[in-house]
């Protein structure tokens, strides 16, 4: 989420649970939070004041919609199960029932504590952060991987935007809807992969295999966004991998994991912190293995009491302008397990690593043949089954939610060939299951029905990119 709250979208005072809506607090391309205010005393030790985090299923396919419901009441079983100092906790999450309003029908609103600010926003600000500050976060950073790991899960998707700053200044851990609990010497994520955020996923995790339980997730994956992030504290908010964009990091990332390019990091890096950011970045799994959140908890103890701060000071470190990274990296809660990805919002329908080839655009405007995509791989193999799960809905009104209600009865699936009469630039925007989001719709004729009968087809459910007019 990135920082302002200048959207409101949901009103103030508008009643979720024991709670209302006081004043937006971030807005994302996921979703929005809100503060809330308890509607009477406060009961089971629950605060007055919650941050309140809308997750709309608006334009998301049926089977997106489930899966963030799921997440969601996993989220909340896990805040109320692993409550830890340094983790933060979820204390409800409502669905809501607004069928007058479309844009809030069916959204999650997850009850959590209220934080004062992310480390994302705090790395924005270098007057605030100094070496001590930033050894201390870093340390209780690492007592809360600790005991996440101590009890057997791994958290998934850890960076400083789901590292949260009390009012006290006490740092907890956030966002477990990607989180996975260990069976074993690994998690399974039953998603599609890579699941996480580019800039902080470890090399083995860019060609991680599908199997049939999801991904493997493991522990040294939070290792490696731990150095990553070390990096970040004292480095001016810089990746320690170059590149302008997080696919350019992620492949500079995996050049180094190859043996094809030194790791080199900022000499503002204090020695300590720099020797522990090194063992973190370990190239592979079974070398970062070693290094785990209790072993680099115990060092940094070791080195100084005031979590190796002293070491930041002997060697006195330049302090840069802090560059951070772009807010478009981060994603809301659960949407993450959702999407997978930051989703792509302008008028062309993008995928996430699969360019728009020449050979895919028309060359003439008018009628044009595009092929239906599904970005399930077990859906794409599965097509001649013509299994329900894995069908895709011709929209009846492109301008309205993309829901059950609003399509036609005829399904399409992978490999279907469809009729395109015009493209809608500005439709409802939809997000396919990797995040791959558009404004973008075609219309199409309705297969197997009159010449006359159309319904519209999103843009990211085809890789075809036609030239045509467009739709009046």
């Amino acid at each position: 989420m990135s920082g302002g709250g200048e959207t409101e979208r949901v009103p103030a005072g508008y009643r979720v649970g024991d709670w209302e809506v006081v004043a937006p607090i971030a807005d994302g391309g996921w979703g929005w939070v809100y503060e809330g205010r308890g509607v009477r005393r406060a009961a089971d030790g629950h605060p007055d004041v919650v941050a309140l985090k809308f997750l709309p299923t608006s334009g998301l396919a049926p089977r997106q919609a489930r899966g963030l419901l799921e997440c969601a009441h996993r989220e909340r079983e896990f805040g109320r199960r692993a409550r830890h100092p340094r983790l933060i906790r979820v204390l409800d999450s409502v669905v809501l029932d607004e069928p007058d309003h479309p844009e809030l029908d069916g959204a999650i609103v997850l009850v959590m504590e209220r934080a004062e600010r992310s480390l994302r926003q705090l790395l924005a600000d270098e007057r605030e952060l100094t070496d001590g500050r930033a050894g201390r976060i870093l340390t209780q950073i690492c007592e809360g991987l600790a005991h996440l790991h101590e009890v057997g899960w791994v958290h998934g998707d850890l960076k400083p935007d789901n590292v949260l700053l009390m009012a006290d200044g006490s740092v907890r851990l956030s966002d477990f809807g990607l989180a996975s609990e260990l069976d074993g010497t690994h998690g399974t994520h039953a998603w599609m992969p890579p699941l996480g955020t580019p800039d902080y996923l470890p090399p083995e995790r860019w060609r991680a295999p599908l199997g049939e339980r999801g991904v493997q997730a493991r522990p040294s994956a939070d290792i490696w966004a731990l150095g990553i992030m070390v990096h970040q504290v004292f480095g001016g908010g810089t990746s320690p991998f170059p590149g302008a964009t997080p696919a350019a990091r992620g492949a500079a990332a995996q050049e180094y994991a190859a043996g094809r390019a030194p790791l080199r990091l900022d000499p503002a890096v204090p020695s300590f912190w720099r020797e522990l950011a090194t063992d973190c970045l370990a190239p592979t799994h079974e070398a970062r293995a070693a290094s785990t959140a209790q072993a680099l908890l115990a060092r940094i103890g070791a080195e100084a009491p005031d979590g190796g701060t002293g070491a930041a000071r002997a060697h006195g470190g330049r302090r840069h302008r802090r560059v951070v990274l772009g807010a478009a990296t981060a994603t809301a809660l659960c949407a993450a397990a959702v999407a997978g990805w930051v989703y792509v919002a302008d008028d062309s329908a993008t995928t996430r690593d699969k360019p728009v080839h020449a050979e895919n655009v028309s060359e003439t405007a008018g009628p044009a043949a595009i092929k239906v995509y599904n970005v399930e791989p077990t859906c794409r193999a599965r097509a001649a089954d013509r299994d329900q799960q894995c069908s895709l809905g011709l929209a009846i009104d492109p301008k309205q939610p993309y829901t059950v209600s609003n399509v036609v009865v005829t399904r399409v699936w992978h490999g279907d060939v469809l009729s395109a009469q015009c493209r809608l630039p500005q439709g409802l925007p939809v997000t396919d299951e990797i995040g791959t989001r558009s404004t973008v719709w075609y219309r199409v004729r309705l297969p197997g029905g009159a010449a006359d009968a159309t319904a519209w087809f999103p843009a990211v459910r085809t890789k075809d990119r036609p030239v045509l007019p467009t739709c009046r």
